[in-house]
C-alpha cells in the first residue's frame, strides 16, 4: 500500500476542457513542460510503484492571482469518478470575504477531507489572528490542514511567508489541529525536525524539490541533512510520502524511497500508515 500525500491534478484529463483554464494553472504553478493525461496513463504509473490512493490538491488564488490552481469543484468531481483512489482536499483564499462559507460548503456539502493553503502564493502570516477562524473551523470539522512550507518554484511565493518557524505559533494555539508543512520545509530541514519533536501534531511529506537526483536527495535527506536514525527515533508517525506531481512523478520518489535504510515499521509509517492517521486523527 502507497499513498501520495501531494498531488496537485492540474493535468488531470476531465479537468482539462477550457485550454485557457489550462495555462492558467501552467502559469500560476510554473509548469510549462507537462500537458493534460488520461487517467489510464496515471494509473498505469501508479502501478509502476504500487501508488494506491493520493491526495488531490487545489489552489484557491483568487485575490493573488485572479484564479484558482484546480478548485474545489473539480476535486469534489474528480473524487467522485474514482472515490476509492482519491482523498480530496479543498483550499480557500483566506483574503476572500466568503472563506469560511466557501470551507463550510467543502467539508459539509462536498465531502472534502481537509485543507490545502500556500502562505508563499496566497500571501499570508501562518499565525495572523485573521486566520483563527478558519484553524477554528478546521478542528471543529476534524480536518487537517496542508500548508506549503519551504521553498516554492511558483512565481510570486516570497518563501518568508513558508519558513517553519512561521508556524509555530499554529502548532501551539492548535495542539489538537493536525497540520502538514511540506516539502520537509527544504531548505529549513532541522528547523522542520526541531517542530515535529516539539509538537506531535505537525507533520511533513517527502515532495521536495530534488536539485540531485532523486536517489541522492532522498539519501541525503534522511542520513545528512538530518541523522539516519532521527527519523525512526523521533517522529515515526509524522512524515508521509508525498510526490509533488505534477512537478515531479511518485513512481521517482518510491524508487529513491526504496534505497534509504529503515525498519519496516518506519517504512510502513511512511508510505501509508501516517497518511490515514493525519486524514482521520485516529489510529492505525
Amino acid at each position: 500500500m502507497l499513498i501520495d500525500m501531494h498531488i496537485h491534478p492540474i493535468f488531470y484529463g476531465p479537468i482539462c476542457g477550457d485550454e485557457k483554464e489550462v495555462a492558467f494553472r501552467g502559469d500560476t504553478f510554473g509548469v510549462w513542460k507537462q500537458g493534460p493525461m488520461e487517467f489510464d496513463e496515471l494509473f498505469a504509473e501508479w502501478d509502476v510503484c504500487g501508488l494506491t490512493q493520493a491526495a488531490l490538491l487545489p489552489l484557491d488564488v483568487t485575490t493573488t492571482a485572479g484564479g484558482w490552481v484546480v478548485n474545489n469543484d473539480q476535486v469534489e468531481a474528480l473524487c467522485k469518478l474514482h472515490p476509492d483512489k482519491f482523498y480530496g482536499f479543498a483550499s480557500v483564499d483566506p483574503h476572500r470575504a466568503d472563506a469560511l462559507e466557501v470551507l463550510e460548503r467543502a467539508f459539509q456539502q462536498q465531502g472534502l477531507q481537509g485543507l490545502k493553503l500556500n502562505p508563499a502564493k496566497q500571501r499570508f502570516d501562518p499565525a495572523d489572528e485573521r486566520m483563527e477562524p478558519i484553524y477554528a473551523l478546521c478542528e471543529r470539522e476534524n480536518k487537517p490542514i496542508i500548508f506549503h512550507a519551504g521553498l516554492s518554484w511558483e512565481p510570486n511565493a516570497p518563501s518568508r511567508y513558508a519558513h517553519p518557524l512561521a508556524f509555530e505559533e499554529v502548532a501551539i494555539r492548535h495542539p489538537n489541529l493536525r497540520v502538514c508543512l511540506a516539502h520537509f520545509a527544504w531548505p529549513w530541514v532541522r528547523e522542520m525536525v526541531m517542530l515535529m519533536i516539539k509538537y506531535p501534531n505537525v507533520y511533513t511529506d517527502t515532495a521536495l524539490l530534488y536539485v540531485d537526483s532523486p536517489e541522492e536527495q532522498m539519501m541525503e535527506l534522511f542520513t545528512k541533512d538530518m541523522g539516519p536514525m532521527w527519523f525512526e527515533r523521533c517522529f515515526p508517525r509524522q512524515v508521509m510520502f508525498g510526490s509533488n506531481g505534477p512537478r515531479f512523478r511518485a513512481f521517482k520518489l518510491k524508487r529513491a524511497m526504496d534505497k534509504v535504510p529503515m525498519r519496516e515499521f518506519a517504512r510502513e509509517n511512511l508510505y501509508w500508515k501516517n497518511a490515514l492517521r493525519f486524514l482521520s486523527g485516529g489510529e492505525v
